[in-house]
């Protein structure tokens, strides 16, 4: 009789990031980091109405968030940005929770694939993870990957605009399945800790609501 054999189904980990790998929020912890406290608490001054019109579900977050984000870096160099990006994530790895970082390691090393799914910008967001697993080809080699919101850059110029939808709800399933297609071969585990989450732990066979505390 020939011999029918079965393959074990590949295990993808989906990771939410702010709140869920990290400790705070990380947009406004980077914005206070990039352009300090009174920029910062004047732009929560002027933008508290739509803030709290966005917190009542009455003005569309990615909306709010791109005009906030829009006032501090609109116009700003993008090689300056990128820099102080990367001395955000450096100066402030203490904001990631270690045991979600260590679930991280344990995914790749056991060969699984993983993906950070973000609302927040990918040029903060990647480098966490590329000071973490400095010296390794998980990033290069697309074991490692991070969809985040993407920024709109133009001359060189960082426009204030967004170049992607902002990375939250269902944008969240719709970037796993473009990183991993074909639903049905692999096991998907996530984590998350918003209601910007619940469509990608609804979406998932296994799902874990704020872990890591």
């Amino acid at each position: 009789m020939e011999e029918v054999q079965h393959r074990k189904k590949a295990t993808v980990y989906a990771f939410d990031f702010d709140g869920t790998l990290t400790k705070k929020d990380t947009l406004l912890a980077f914005i206070r980091y990039a352009c300090g406290n009174k920029r910062f608490y004047l732009a929560m001054v002027l933008f508290s109405p739509i803030l709290i019109l966005m917190k009542l579900r009455l003005y569309p977050n990615w909306k709010a968030k791109q005009q906030f984000f829009s006032w501090f870096f609109k116009g700003m160099d993008i090689d300056a940005f990128n820099d102080v990006c990367n001395r955000f994530a450096y100066d402030r790895k203490y904001l990631l929770r270690a045991k979600g970082i260590a679930q991280m390691h344990t995914a790749l090393q056991g060969g699984s694939k993983v993906i950070v799914v973000s609302a927040s910008i990918e040029n903060w967001v990647r480098p966490f993870f590329e000071h973490e697993f400095a010296g390794t080809e998980v990033l290069n080699s697309g074991q490692l990957q991070v969809a985040c919101t993407k920024i709109d850059v133009r001359q060189f110029r960082v426009t204030g605009k967004f170049l992607t939808k902002n990375c939250y709800g269902r944008e969240k399933v719709k970037r796993i399945d473009r990183a991993f297609p074909h639903r049905k071969t692999y096991t998907l585990i996530a984590y998350g800790d918003s209601a910007g989450d619940k469509a990608m732990l609804d979406y998932a066979d296994e799902r874990h609501y704020k872990p890591f505390r």
